[in-house]
This record gives C-alpha cells, structure tokens and sequence, in this order.
C-alpha cells in the first residue's frame, strides 16, 4: 500500500511541476542545457554498457546519440532503476526513455508518451542445465527472479496463473542485482525479455551451464518514451528513429551520408539529407538534422549488426526487427 501510495503522490507532483518545462519546450532546455539526458537499461549488453572508463556503447545507446547529433548537444547516460525511470521522465529528469515496454496503461496513466518501437521482443526464462527443465510449463513450484514494478513481473503471474502453477518470486530493483542472485543460487529461474537473458548470459560466471527456454510468454515492444505534451519534441524522436530506418531501406550508411547528400537523385532522400523541402525546418532543427544523426550512428540495420547482430558477441538474428519489406516489422511512414 505504501509504495502504490509514494507512486500516486510521484504522479501528482509530476502534474504539479511538469508543465513549466513543457511550456518551455524540451528542444529549448537541451539546447540551453547542450546536454541530452537519456535513460538507458542499467548494464546490459547490446544496449547500454559502459566499460571500464565509463564509455558508454549499445544499441540504444546509439539510438540517443543520434538524437543528440540531430540536435546539436552531447548526451549524457542514466542507468538509474527500472522503477523510477518513469517519474523522473515525467518529473523533467530525463529528456527520453529508452527499453520501456509499451503497454495501454503506460501510454495513458502516466505523464509519458511513446513514440516509436525500436525493437519487438517478448520475455522469456533462463535456467541453469542442471535444473533438467526443457520447457516453461515444467516450472511448477520454482523459485523465479524478477524486476518488481515492471510488466516482466506481471506477466509471470499471469504466465503461471493461466497454467495452473506455483512459483516463488524474488523480486529486485535492479537487472544486475536480480542477475547476480540468479547467479548464486538464490533463485531457479531468472525472467525478463529474451534479447535482455541473451545478452546478460555472457555476464555469469559458467554462461554455457545456463540455457534460454523455448517460451516466449509476452508481447515486448521496446519503445522510446518522451514527457507528455510536448509534441515537437515527441516528432524530433520519432523522426530520428524513422531516419534511421528510411536510411536501411535507401542503402544511406555511417560512411557514404555525406555523399548521399550531394549525389543522390532520389527525391525522399534529397528532403530527408536537408538538400530539398523544409523538414528539419518543420521540426525546429537544421536542414542536415538527419545526416548528422546518420554520420553519427549509422541506419537501423547498422546500429543492429553491430551491438546486437552477427558483428556483435551476442549474435541476435534480427527476427522481426528485419524491415518490413523483408519480412519484419520495422517500417517507417515516407518523409514527403
């Protein structure tokens, strides 16, 4: 009852005092600021790690720095805990969410908007082989590993209810503690999005004495998540993310956007690279908006490739991040 009662009080206040920031529009505060304030999933491989020098690397890592370079600022991590990601976004905090599952209660109670998918998961279970387990349905009465205050956690009580089963959570508040738990035996099974066990794998101390199980029991689909009620900013995200895809589609990389720029004859790709039209303009950006975040991260599929794909060390087959005209999910709307 408390912690509902803290969230509620959160929201309140995020009501209270979110609207001179909005009002002041957060393109205006970053630029003022020249930092981008990004949230990114505490430690995980792929998407947001940083080495031993604080050097930040990842997949969404990535997707913020084309933000920014789209923008014109640096950028600035926060790996704080899952849980209060949301009230800080809505507190004025942070400038976007990246790794947040977008369900209806997301997008409607709370003072966040969700822009865009950037990646379609769904959450799976890991076990050590020891264990002799195959299969999900086959956990009746073990002891599970979970975030507490986030979909993973409920859909594991649905999971087991739906199927007749007992478990015994052990909640945590951080990915990297609930890993290491795992680690040690605290628990049997450890649960979050498959891409997330699969990336985190390499992290155990024995990883090939663990092994995903074939279930996927949810519909993930990470999105990045801005303040509510600022849609210029909420179409500067969003249109960096579809940039980012239209270039995949148009074979613009990191190393050939400067030429696509002055050579292209493709009339999309002439508006989108600023040679053309009034985008960056209509978005309250310069012309070369798209082009720097380009040179900055690279397309869709290269940002992929290199932190989750076959360049990276966890090897995720792109699935249904494959584009829609080869036969995945990732589509963006034309830039005309």
């Amino acid at each position: 009852m408390g912690r509902i009662f803290l969230f509620g009080l959160a929201l309140l206040l995020a009501g209270a005092f979110m609207a001179p920031s909005v009002l002041g529009s957060t393109l205006d505060d970053v630029r003022k600021r020249g930092e981008l304030r990004c949230w990114v999933a505490p430690s995980l491989p792929g998407y947001a790690f940083p080495d031993k020098k604080g050097n930040w690397s990842g997949f969404e890592v990535d997707f913020c720095r084309a933000v920014a370079a789209a923008v014109g600022v640096k950028v600035k991590f926060d790996p704080s805990s899952p849980r209060d990601r949301f009230n800080s976004l809505a507190l004025g905090s942070l400038d976007i969410m990246t790794h947040a599952t977008w369900t209806i209660s997301r997008d409607t109670r709370l003072s966040t908007d969700f822009v865009a998918v950037v990646f379609y998961d769904g959450q799976g279970f890991m076990v050590r082989k020891s264990l002799g387990v195959d299969s999900a349905k086959k956990l009746n009465n073990a002891s599970v590993c979970v975030l507490t205050g986030t979909t993973t956690e409920l859909n594991l009580a649905d999971y087991f209810r739906s199927n007749g089963m007992k478990y015994r959570p052990v909640v945590f508040d951080n990915p990297i503690k609930a890993l290491k738990a795992y680690d040690n035996n605290r628990c049997d099974v450890l649960t979050n999005d498959a891409s997330g066990l699969a990336a985190r794998k390499g992290l155990l101390k024995n990883p090939d004495e663990n092994i995903l199980l074939p279930e996927i029991i949810s519909k993930e689909p990470l999105g990045i998540v801005v303040r509510h009620g600022d849609k210029q900013w909420a179409d500067i995200v969003r249109w960096v993310h579809n940039a980012m895809i239209i270039a995949e589609e148009k074979g613009i990389t990191q190393a050939n956007v400067e030429r696509m720029a002055r050579t292209s004859k493709d009339p999309e790709v002439q508006r989108m690279l600023g040679k053309t039209g009034s985008v960056g303009k209509d978005l309250g950006l310069s012309s070369d908006w798209a082009l720097n975040a380009i040179k900055a991260a690279g397309n869709y599929g290269e940002n992929f490739a290199r932190n989750l794909g076959k360049k990276s060390k966890i090897g995720l087959s792109r699935g249904l991040n494959r584009l829609w005209n080869k036969g995945g999910l990732i589509y963006a709307p034309p830039i005309r």
